[in-house]
Order: C-alpha cells, then structure tokens, then sequence
C-alpha cells in the first residue's frame, strides 16, 4: 500500500431547505459584503432569487456577478476578480455547476494574493488560505464544492489550464436537493454520468488510498443506483438526494486520489470546440477504459456491479462488459458515441492531444500513456 494522507478541511450542510443555513455559517466569518457568483441560466430559473431572498434574512450587503459561462475564461475571471474589489466584499458565495465555482475559486486567489490565474496553474502555487467561499451546487456532476481544482480557459490559446491547491477548497458547502429538482433532462444526464467518472477514475487511479477508495465506492453505490431514476424524473426525492451525496463523495475521492486520461482529454475538446464537460467526459470514457482494461486489477468488475442496469451478480466477468455497460448508459440518454458527432476534426488532434499531455491526471491514468496514445484514442472516437 502506498502512503497517504488526508483532511476534509471545511463545513459540509446537506438537506432539503439547508440554503436557509446560510446566513448562520456567514455570521461566522463576519463579512461587510458578500459577492454572489452565478449564472443567467439559474438566474432565469428563480434560483438566484433563492438565494437572494435568505442572505436578506442575514442584512448583509451583497453584489451579484452573473454573467459566468460554461466554460469560464482567463476575462471573467479578472472582471469578477475586479468587482470584488471595487464592491468592498471580503466572502464569496458560489452558486451553480463547476463553472461559477471555478471561478470563485480563481476569485478567491486573485483577491487575496494578486497576479493573473495564469500565474497559478498547476499544483500547489497557491501561497496561503484564499478569500472564504460558500459553494451551493445546483447540479449533482461536478463535485466542485469539495475538490481542490479550478479549471479555466485560457482563450488565447484554446487551452484550459488547472489549478491544484488544496487551499482552495470551499470553506462551506451547502447540498440543497430542492435546487437539483428542476434540473433539465439533458443537464441531469450529463453531470450525473461526469460524477460517475469522478468516482471511476479516481477509484482505478495511481493515486487512490483507503480513503478515496472508501468515498469512490460509496460515490459509486450512489450514482448507479439512481442516475437512470433520476434522469427520468428530477422530483425523485430519494433518487436525487442520492445522487447530490453521490457527486459530492467522487469529488472528495478524486480531490485526493486524483483522475485520469478522461479529463486530461476532455478539457482539450472543451477547449477547442466548446463542448460541455460532462458530455465530452461520456463521449471519451469507453475508449479510455479500453486501453486502461489492460492494467485492470479487478476493479472494473466492482465498477461494473455498483453501475449495472440488470441485478444480481455478474457472470464470468470481462472488462469489455465495463464498457458496453457505458455503451448502453449513454445510449439511454441520447449522448453521441463519437467525437465527430460533437464537431471534432481529424486535423486537430495532434493540438489536443499536446494540451492533454499538460494535465497531471496523464500521471495518475492506470495506465501509462504517451502523446501518441492520447492521438490514437482521439483518432478511434472519430
């Protein structure tokens, strides 16, 4: 066994009307301003004015800066970085998928400690504790609110890059299932399978530990059990309650264990082509458990009975029924086999597969992999 360490350094909420804790956990860092990070899409859909209308129960000052997209750049994120300093807030609440977190995340850098997100990417440049956030997911994918990541692109170069600190974790988070409930089919589909890959990669990685193991697994248990219920029906209380927890323990499992070939790939094709990360995540997760099928030490067949549609114990088990599995999950949620369906071009591969080199989860992938690899796995989604 390899050594480890760990800690989960914040406050964890989890529970219907547990946004209404909100101005409880904020008297504890006694902010003058808070600055609420978001997006127009939840804006639109009332959940803003949620939020908005409890930090009104607390008297606080606040601002709002909801203007995040998908894929957040370097530019939202020095415009959102000047707001909070113009606007006087010292804490940050972020409200929404990854994208509003990474951003308060890079926030939260930039506020304490000045400079360019750029300057931090990568592991550990992150000098001390950064500005405290209050993370509020609205999907059950990303896990963002207990990971040590923020990814952002970097426009001028069709690049995403990661930064990697542990001090940056969210000092609070707050798992309502009531702002999971109203979540569009598509949106539930593609985060819920990205969480599954969360616990995946994080269970099979170079990196996992006892630890991450214990919370990939039960990650696992979680989303396989509910994903399809889920997806058919957003008001499944119990279904969605199990996938918020779900999402929430594969992103503690792979803050610590780290991930694999998967993300290191699917940022590129966010990159380039502006797809959604949960659904570039689905499109590349069967190649890659293909070519890791070889360092398998048995943990696909765990993997495959947690995620399993039929019940019982599998039979003669082989890693190809892994990925049929997969196969057919996706199918069941109308998310394309193929790389090309999503735009992707032959010509650009070899740029890609440069850029996914870049990413420390190369280093924890099961197996280990060079340049060319990365192209031939692109090549056989095309």
């Amino acid at each position: 066994m390899n050594p480890f360490s760990f800690q989960v350094p914040q406050e964890i909420h989890f529970g219907e009307k547990s946004i209404q804790k909100l101005p409880e956990l904020l008297k504890k860092e006694d902010p003058k301003k808070i600055l609420l990070i978001s997006d127009r899409g939840l804006e639109k859909a009332g959940t803003v004015q949620k939020i908005l209308d409890v930090l009104e129960q607390s008297g606080i000052e606040r601002e709002t800066y909801l203007d995040v997209l998908p894929n957040p750049t370097v530019k939202i994120v020095d415009e959102v970085t000047a707001l909070y300093r113009t606007s006087g807030a010292d804490c940050i609440i972020a409200l929404g998928g990854g994208s509003p977190m990474d951003v308060a995340k890079a926030v939260g850098i930039l506020a304490r400690y000045g400079g360019s997100i750029t300057g931090y990417e990568g592991a550990e440049k992150v000098p001390g504790p950064i500005v405290p956030i209050v993370a509020v997911p609205t999907t059950a994918g990303t896990g963002s609110e207990v990971t040590a990541f923020s990814v952002i692109t970097d426009t001028e170069h069709n690049y995403k890059l990661s930064v990697f600190s542990y001090k940056i974790i969210p000092k609070y988070a707050v798992l309502d299932p009531e702002l999971i409930y109203s979540l569009p089919q598509a949106v539930a589909a593609s985060t819920g399978i990205d969480a599954m890959i969360h616990a995946l990669e994080a269970y099979v990685s170079r990196g996992a530990s006892p630890f991450s193991d214990a919370m990939a697994e039960k990650a696992l248990e979680l989303i396989g059990a509910n994903i399809r219920p889920f997806t058919a029906c957003r008001q499944d209380k119990e279904a969605a309650c199990a996938m918020l927890t779900g999402s929430m323990f594969a992103g503690i499992a792979f803050a610590w264990a780290r991930l694999g070939n998967v993300h290191a790939m699917s940022h590129p094709v966010s990159a380039f082509y502006g797809v959604a990360h949960g659904v570039a995540n689905s499109v590349l997760l069967p190649a890659v458990l293909e070519y890791n099928a070889l360092a398998d030490r048995g943990r696909y067949e765990i993997i495959y009975n947690y995620i399993k549609k039929s019940s019982g114990p599998s039979e003669n088990f082989v890693p190809r029924m892994l990925v049929e599995e997969i196969y057919e999950l996706l199918d069941d949620f109308g998310i394309p086999r193929k790389l090309s369906d999503l735009g992707v071009e032959k010509e650009v591969v070899p740029r890609m597969a440069a850029d996914a080199m870049k990413s420390g989860n190369i280093l924890a992938n099961p197996r280990q992999t060079t340049q060319k690899d990365i192209e031939q796995l692109y090549y056989s989604l095309l």
